[in-house]
């Protein structure tokens, strides 16, 4: 058994207790809850891993290839009411590698009925900036793509995936509504472009909004509201710099290009995002939760209709890089630290 951390912040609620569920596991990334009341995470290394009620984890076997180079690996996780597992992963290839998407069966942690939904195109070199979180939506699924880090202007083209959004069926199929479905020479799953590296990704319960987050360079996190076919910017408009100074793009802001609904400068590093519904923290029912690596925190950040009008950092005394954050069944926050030795930890009141 693991003792309870007890952290004391000045906050509206109250003090917040955080319970490890599991530890050394190394540099988890994707969380999903299973229906026993278990848990599934990636570790980005190349592993997957069932924790069961009691804690005790189990390898799950039958993932595919796996590219384990920089901040590539296996990625996110999404899990339906249908059995379906939903797993993002980098993808090697001849050229490099990308992100690719797929669906299985977990069957006594095996996975099973293995299906390739989406590759990245093209595959590029390097082990920057492979994005990815996975939403699910009514029929569809919601990928969000990095730039691959050396193509950073290709996040502007349509002929690519790269700093792209992606809307498909669960299935694999193209939506025939997709915004560039009838545009020459644009892949039809794109939904959106102009992005750098999109770390978090959540559904806006109530109103089926679709939200992300992307790390900018040295300065200019943003937040969004992805709306489809718009362009968000990068890298012709951005709230950062080139690393060690130097100006990227024609400023801040230019026609046709959608401004980021929140911005940290410096960076926070964000990574994960959940919005709250439960009823454990009635004072946050609503809120937009965001975890920071290179902040070593939890952003809450409060919303008036569909702007953000303030953020809480709780959580810094934790000295951790959070990964992810999701709301559990039992409507606790559970959070991956990222580290050699991650946990999976239990926020309470």
């Amino acid at each position: 058994m693991f003792a309870l951390l007890l952290i004391c912040l000045t906050t509206q609620v109250r003090a917040l207790i955080l319970t490890p569920v599991a530890a050394d596991l190394a540099h988890p990334w994707g969380l999903a809850f299973l229906p026993d009341g278990g848990y599934l995470v990636s570790e980005r290394p190349g592993r997957l891993l069932r924790i069961d009620a009691k804690g005790e984890r189990h390898p799950v076997s039958g993932l595919p290839p796996i590219a384990n180079q920089g901040q590539g690996g296996l990625l996110d996780l999404a899990l339906d009411g249908d059995g379906w597992l939903y797993l993002s992963y980098s993808e090697p290839g001849d050229d490099g590698a990308g992100t690719a998407v797929a669906r299985a069966r977990l069957q006594k942690d095996a996975l099973t009925d293995w299906q390739l939904l989406f590759r990245q195109q093209p595959k590029v070199g390097g082990g920057a900036h492979f994005g990815s979180r996975l939403v699910l939506m009514d029929d569809y699924l919601f990928i969000t793509l990095g730039d691959r880090y050396t193509e950073r202007d290709r996040a502007q083209t349509l002929d690519n995936h790269l700093g792209k959004t992606v809307r498909l069926h669960r299935d694999g199929r193209v939506p025939g509504d997709n915004p560039f479905v009838k545009t020459a020479g644009a892949l039809p799953e794109i939904w959106s472009l102009g992005h750098r590296n999109m770390q978090g990704a959540a559904l806006r319960l109530g109103s089926q909004q679709f939200w992300t987050h992307e790390h900018g360079p040295q300065g200019g996190d943003e937040v969004n509201l992805i709306q489809p076919g718009h362009n968000y910017g990068w890298p012709k408009v951005t709230f950062g710099e080139e690393y060690g100074g130097g100006k990227i793009g024609i400023g801040q802001s230019a026609p046709g290009m959608t401004v980021p609904l929140w911005i940290w400068v410096p960076s926070i590093a964000p990574s994960g995002m959940t919005f709250y519904q439960g009823e454990l923290f009635k004072e946050w029912q609503g809120d937009l939760f965001v975890g920071a690596l290179r902040g070593q925190a939890l952003m809450r950040l409060k919303l008036e209709g569909d702007k953000i009008v303030s953020q809480e950092r709780l959580l810094t005394d934790l000295g951790e890089r959070i990964r992810t954050v999701k709301e559990g069944p039992d409507g606790a926050l559970y959070l991956l630290t990222d580290s050699g030795k991650g946990r999976l930890l239990r926020l309470t009141p």
